[in-house]
């Protein structure tokens, strides 16, 4: 009777397993139906096993005797569905296609099951009996054990041979291998030791504690979800990075011709007001650009902190000049206030330093109807460890914020008391971008607020101390010598015939000698023909793109034209990609002014 102990308690631990498995909520998935047939396998032969057993219990009668070879052939079913799926689990888990391709794959060994199936049935099964307890011999003993073997060893193969796909949950599967194998020579040294059904039992218990647990499946597929969202995120930034260059693609024609038509003699000031319209609207749809992209980029991780030298001084000042039209002529007084103890010279991303007042600044010009606007930038100094902690406070007399709505003033797209506000431009992305950039500088940013009486910003920023020294102005002069410059031979590459027109338009007043090219291939049969002093080159041509060609034409004997980047790419540090491509400066579209007359004065020396 000792022989029905081990089988027995298979049936008890193995139908606890059974119960808590499948009342347990599974997510559908092919390694959980492998894993399933597992369970029901055992629990079934744990019951046969533990039947049988019972027979040798006062010796085996005749009847037994026939009775036994068929329920032990039927039981031999259940082993080679829980070795077979064993085998099927560890692809799934091993070959990425697999799963995709299963009834393909499947088909070949559920062909090999069925064949040894009807063999082993027309097979003699012989008991055998020792001491009270009996086992089973023959030529269908003979064929499962060597299924078995061949199952176990397939999955030994198919995990060695994808070495470099093994992650955690091939850990429990070499435990469960090895186990099978000790079970398969014990039992053939000793077939009168029936543990079988409890091995396989606690193999089961293993996958369940470790890989196939439904709550532990549920985090995983929780995961998968999560990294499924992140992809969709990047294709998001992706989409938005080139709707970006779409867009101000067109915007330069349309800021360009209006610019042109602001500084035409024989155009109307109605009409020349029009085209001021149309630039600062145009400037508007370029900074909502601006935000979409920068938020995009945030939540994608592809934000970096740049950091470059500059004086805070000029820096701040210049903010003050940007903001001051944006007032314009609401009855606001505007204060700047500058620590006496700022560096002269400060280490930062100052990109986004600017970015970040400029948005707080904005928002205090947009909802201040009346009263003041009030800059403030404080600092203490480490000098023990070359730090300066910027503290940097705007403070209006605006509209406020209530109580309720402070919480939500960070949150992207939104716009509070967005009915009182309909003539306020914006899309709600400049505070949720400016606590972003705040917090990945390591700083922080708070408001203060009362309704219908104002706000106060407050930004807490560390930078590195250069220097304490104030540095003599380093603003470049912006205004050309025409006289200089006059007879200058310039060539603009573009794919895009309006885009040509556009800056042949901007470049008139300097009176250059302009030649266009709508490909790199033309341009650079231009180039082996003709000698320029500066080539403006776009970068997204088809067949051969502005880095391609600028390679190329740095390959023509004795090149040495400086060639700027000018393109509809705009996403922060696309100069230094374009610099360390090898172009010698970068212009963005639209083309701004300031930025040309910079690049004029450095490459062709116009600077009065």
């Amino acid at each position: 009777m000792s022989g029905v102990l081990l089988p027995a308690c298979a049936i008890f631990f193995s139908s606890l397993l059974a119960l808590v498995y499948f009342l347990k909520e599974r997510i559908s998935l092919l390694e959980n139906k492998m894993y399933s047939v597992m369970i029901i396998s055992i629990l079934f032969d744990s019951i046969l096993v533990t039947l049988l057993q019972s027979f040798a219990y006062g010796g085996v009668t005749p009847i037994e005797k026939m009775v036994v070879p068929i329920l032990n052939k039927i039981d031999y079913i259940f082993y080679i569905a829980f070795f077979s799926c064993l085998f099927f689990y560890t692809m799934i888990i091993t070959i990425p296609n697999f799963k995709n391709n299963f009834k393909k794959y499947a088909t070949p060994f559920i062909i090999l099951n069925s064949l040894a199936i009807l063999f082993m049935f027309f097979s003699k099964v012989q008991i055998i009996t020792i001491d009270g307890n009996y086992s089973v011999e023959g030529s269908a003993v003979n064929l499962v054990y060597i299924l078995c073997v061949i199952y176990t060893l397939l999955s030994i193969g198919v995990t060695l041979f994808n070495i470099k796909r093994i992650d955690k949950r091939h850990i429990p599967i070499f435990a469960m291998i090895g186990i099978m194998i000790i079970i398969l020579i014990i039992f053939k040294i000793n077939p009168y030791l029936i543990f079988i059904s409890a091995a396989l039992t606690f193999i089961n218990y293993i996958m369940f504690f470790t890989i196939e647990n439904p709550d532990v499946k549920m985090i995983e597929q929780l995961n998968l979800a999560k990294d499924a969202a992140e992809k969709a995120n990047h294709a998001k930034t992706e989409f938005l990075s080139n709707m970006s260059h779409e867009i101000r693609t067109p915007l330069n024609a349309i800021v360009g011709f209006s610019e042109c038509m602001l500084e035409a003699k024989d155009l109307s000031e109605e009409t020349k007001g029009f085209a001021q319209d149309i630039v600062d609207a145009s400037n508007n749809l370029l900074e909502i650009v601006n935000g979409i992209l920068d938020i995009s980029k945030i939540e994608a991780n592809k934000m970096e902190i740049v950091p470059k030298e500059y004086n805070p001084r000029e820096v701040f000042n210049s903010l003050s000049k940007l903001i001051i039209p944006r007032i314009g002529e609401k009855p606001i007084e505007y204060n700047m206030i500058l620590s006496e103890d700022l560096p002269g010279v400060l280490k930062g991303d100052i990109a986004k330093v600017k970015q970040i007042i400029l948005n707080i600044l904005t928002n205090a010009a947009k909802y201040t109807d009346k009263g003041e606007i009030t800059f403030n930038v404080n600092c203490i100094n480490r000098m023990e460890s070359n730090k300066c902690l910027l503290y940097i406070s705007v403070k209006d007399t605006g509209r406020g914020i209530k109580k309720e709505d402070i919480d939500k003033l960070f949150n992207k797209f939104e716009r509070l008391e967005a009915d009182k506000n309909t003539t306020v431009e914006g899309t709600g992305l400049g505070l949720a971008i400016t606590k972003s950039l705040t917090e990945m500088m390591g700083g922080r940013i708070n408001v203060v607020s009362k309704y219908n009486e104002g706000s106060t910003f407050r930004v807490y920023l560390e930078q590195e101390i250069v220097s304490m020294e104030i540095p003599e102005s380093s603003s470049e002069e912006i205004e050309i010598d025409y006289s200089a410059i006059t007879g200058k031979k310039i060539l603009i590459v573009d794919d895009s015939k309006i885009n040509l027109k556009v800056a042949c338009q901007i470049l008139k007043p300097y009176n250059f000698n302009v030649v266009t090219a709508d490909s790199g291939f033309e341009a650079l049969s231009l180039a082996k023909e003709q000698t320029f002093d500066l080539i403006l080159m776009d970068i997204m041509m088809p067949k051969m793109n502005g880095v391609e060609t600028l390679r190329q034409l740095k390959e023509i004997e004795g090149f040495n034209i400086p060639v700027i980047a000018l393109t509809a790419d705009a996403i922060e540090g696309t100069d230094e990609k374009y610099k360390s491509a090898g172009f010698n400066d970068y212009l963005s579209k639209p083309i701004d002014r300031y930025l040309l007359n910079k690049v004029l004065n450095k490459f062709l020396g116009g600077k009065k």
